[in-house]
């Protein structure tokens, strides 16, 4: 699935109408198509409410097949037709000689009246605004909004809801709460944002016919993963294959109080694949691990000598989560940036020690891939967690580009880029708000790496199966805890290389 902001969404459009010849108003009726095989089709009383743009052209196509349908409906325009796009205006027109009534909405009387219509229909079909509005509502257009929110039974927003920013999600004065919202083609860049599903309900997304060439053109290499994408990344196994084909994987994790962390990182790693499993941690813990894990190796990271054995032997390492924000954690870090041949992932305390010397992320061997949260980013950055969570995919794609490593930002939506390449990930829910998820997570990542998987790719396979086992056993448990997720893996990891 491909993300699309709304001036190349426009770009896309102008293409195919210009050089490629296919007639807008042919868009618009396959547009309308796709809307109307998302309606429930038990649903008999419907308001069509419709703005002078293409938007409302694809109202007005609506309202022609919902005639047809021998459904009861209620067309609304707001304004006058001065104004019209060329398209909206030839569909408004066929409606006129449809004997299709429109009903005007300019002063307070005509909002009465659409109030009234509203509480009498089944479903409210917003067709107002579409993803070129750049401006905050106003006036009638403020009132009618209000007017579908408060008082329908069921609202369905055409390409997006009316005074909705589709770049940034943000509301535009005021906005269409909608149950559904069937948009066309790509998946529109604000609807990745927090809180929006308040805002955009179910999203679904349908193809037009726009060709695919026209697309990559002007896509902008930003994709959400789904299971198709998982299932051709994943590799099958080899019949004869063996420990040692499917890679050494150093977890660098742990301090006094924290075994979990380190416990579940080693763990996530051994459930995902790795071929061989070793978790270096302080002394003082390396008993308490070395009872409690059955299938990873432990070492000391007082071994000077044997840590950089392994070091040199790994195929991939994950340093931080619960070393605790030290000098001595700095130390580890900055030694294994500069000394690994393989590839790296930071998390927590990992990343917590970088403030104020993120030069360091330049001087590693291979690709280094950090983990953070919005709070982790934000201390690494400077930036307020608010602008952080507005502006996700722009801030993580900077802070990759400028410091050479993959981000992959954590949280609803998680996004993971190289700075050239973006993915979000849509899986998982809040029923995995709990301690040790995040630790889960960087022992699967470096487990992929291990096996031979490139950084990107490692990244977003693990980050999708980690919420897909998340969503999987939401369905029957209210909260789910990471030693869920670590028995999950291996069954999610199968499910989606079958498809």
């Amino acid at each position: 699935m491909k993300i699309v902001t709304a001036e190349a969404m426009k770009s896309i459009d102008r293409y195919c109408i210009e050089t490629l010849a296919i007639p807008s108003i042919v868009l618009m009726e396959n547009a309308a198509l796709k809307v109307l095989k998302n309606i429930d089709k038990d649903k008999n009383s419907f308001v069509i409410v419709c703005g002078k743009g293409n938007n409302g052209g694809d109202g007005f196509v609506v309202a022609r097949h919902l005639q047809m349908m021998g459904k009861n409906i209620e067309v609304f325009l707001i304004g006058y037709e001065e104004g019209m796009s060329e398209d909206c205006r030839t569909n408004y027109k066929i409606l006129k000689n449809l004997g299709i009534k429109i009903n005007k909405l300019n002063n307070v009387e005509d909002v009465n009246d659409f109030r009234e219509a509203v509480l009498r229909s089944e479903v409210t079909i917003d067709a107002i605004f579409g993803t070129g509005l750049s401006k905050n509502v106003e006036g009638i257009y403020d009132l009618v909004i209000s007017i579908i929110n408060e008082n329908s039974e069921y609202i369905l927003s055409v390409d997006i809801p009316s005074g909705f920013d589709s770049n940034t999600g943000k509301i535009l004065g005021n906005c269409v709460r909608a149950n559904k919202t069937i948009s066309f083609q790509l998946f529109k860049k604000g609807f990745l944002n927090y809180g929006t599903d308040k805002l955009t309900g179910q999203i679904v997304i349908e193809d037009i016919g726009i060709p695919g060439f026209v697309v990559d053109k002007f896509h902008e290499n930003e994709f959400i993963i789904d299971k198709e994408m998982i299932k051709n990344s994943l590799v099958v196994r080899e019949k004869y294959g063996h420990k040692g084909d499917y890679g050494r994987t150093f977890i660098i994790a742990g301090s006094k109080g924290f075994t979990g962390a380190a416990y579940i990182a080693a763990q996530g790693a051994v459930r995902s694949g790795a071929g061989l499993v070793t978790l270096g941690c302080p002394e003082n813990i390396i008993d308490v691990l070395g009872s409690k894990l059955v299938e990873a190796m432990t070492l000391s990271l007082e071994n000077k000598d044997k840590f950089k054995e392994i070091m040199s032997k790994s195929d991939a390492i994950a340093i931080g989560p619960g070393m605790g924000a030290s000098d001595f954690t700095l130390n580890v870090v900055e030694e294994v940036i500069k000394n690994a041949e393989c590839p790296v992932v930071i998390d927590a305390d990992g990343i917590n020690v970088l403030k104020g010397k993120l030069q360091l992320l330049k001087e590693g061997k291979n690709k280094i891939i950090i983990t953070p949260h919005l709070g982790e980013m934000a201390r690494i950055t400077g930036l307020t967690i608010d602008y952080i969570k507005e502006n996700r995919i722009e801030v993580s794609k900077k802070f990759a580009k400028d410091h050479g490593v993959i981000v992959l930002l954590k949280g609803y939506n998680t996004v993971i880029t190289d700075g050239h390449t973006t993915v979000v990930n849509p899986t998982g829910n809040s029923s995995m708000a709990s301690g040790g998820m995040g630790d889960c997570l960087t022992g699967m990542i470096t487990s992929f790496l291990a096996q031979g998987y490139k950084p990107l790719d490692a990244a977003y396979i693990a980050t999708y199966i980690h919420g897909y086992c998340g969503e999987k056993l939401s369905k029957e448990m209210f909260c789910v805890n990471a030693s869920h997720i670590l028995e999950e893996i291996p069954r999610s990891i199968k499910e989606c290389i079958l498809g």
